[in-house]
């Protein structure tokens, strides 16, 4: 991948698209090729055609999606499937047919069985029923790395997937009823600094067990394979995660040690109680990856967890 490449960053504006860029300007790529949702809306076929056709992108980073937590999914589990099919199929379809030189497209550790053995390995999928909280948007996930898949192996298209485990970072979602868990725990704690109260009530028993990474760590990951690796190298997609995990109970402690730290005084102010509401759904009961392939290319996530959330903190404190 050259500096004067034309790099094309599909859903730029959300967490995994803006940590892309920046990653990519620090790294001196500036020929980045950026158009918004309200620009372009991907789930229109004809209007991603008519984009390709223009600009005709050596590169395509694949990061559009329309995502969501377990209440989001169990919510709209047509929007989650019919959205992210249609936004897979034409931009990767109009990718191939414009010429791109290579596509890396962005799905998600929930494409993977519920009761997979762990750490979950790339050879795990389609051999299980899937978490039914968020199954519509696995399936399209599915969807798109088998036709990135397909275009590898019918027509030798360098078109293949990352499958990173549960992200958080800069430009998070942070509305409570449709985050993913830890932007969601971070709004509460915050809510319920602000208001002073002494408990917070949060969905489940926190027995699950997530692994996280930092938006940015994938994003020198994906760079880094765009740089190096074909299909032929990766496989037809490959797992990114941090090796690390923690259960929900554990994540909880920790956003709330960050939200209650006064840091002018650097003391640690009166914690609420955390009130376990069991009644509402846990999820997955646990999601490691087995990231071994992508360790023997040569990456490894940097960014320590309590450094990360803080980071994550204080954006989120810059949007209110």
């Amino acid at each position: 991948m050259n500096r004067d490449n034309l790099i094309y960053i599909a859903g730029h504006g959300g967490m995994v698209g803006s940590a892309l860029v920046r990653e990519l300007e620090r790294q001196g790529y500036a020929n980045l090729l950026l158009c918004s949702s309200k620009e372009l809306d991907l789930r229109d076929r004809g209007a991603v055609e008519d984009f390709f056709a223009q600009h005709r992108p050596d590169y395509v980073f694949l990061a559009a999606a329309r995502v969501g937590g377990i209440g989001a999914n169990n919510a709209y589990p047509v929007e989650f499937l019919s959205d992210n099919l249609a936004i897979a199929n034409n931009v990767i379809n109009a990718a191939y047919f414009s010429g791109a030189k290579k596509l890396l497209n962005f799905g998600s550790s929930c494409i993977y069985p519920r009761a997979a053995a762990q750490p979950i390995s790339e050879e795990t999928l389609l051999t299980g029923s899937l978490e039914q909280t968020n199954e519509a948007y696995a399936l399209a996930k599915i969807a798109a790395l088998k036709l990135c898949a397909y275009y590898h192996r019918q027509y030798g298209a360098d078109f293949y997937s990352l499958m990173p485990t549960n992200l958080y970072g800069l430009g998070d979602n942070y509305d409570v009823q449709t985050a993913h868990v830890l932007p969601a725990l971070i709004a509460r704690f915050h809510e319920a600094e602000r208001d002073g109260a002494d408990t917070v009530t949060l969905w489940g028993d926190g027995s699950p067990l997530r692994e996280l990474l930092f938006a940015d760590d994938l994003a020198q990951a994906a760079i880094m394979l765009a740089q190096q690796c074909s299909a032929g190298d990766v496989g037809d997609w490959i797992n990114v995660g941090s090796g690390q995990e923690v259960s929900i109970v554990q994540l909880a402690d920790l956003v709330r040690a960050v939200v209650y730290l006064d840091v002018e005084e650097d003391i640690q102010l009166q914690l609420p109680r955390i009130i376990w509401d069991t009644t509402m759904p846990n999820g997955t009961p646990r999601k490691l990856l087995d990231s071994s392939r992508i360790n023997a290319l040569g990456w490894t996530a940097s960014t320590d967890l309590r450094d990360g959330i803080t980071i994550a903190y204080q954006d989120y404190l810059s949007r209110q």
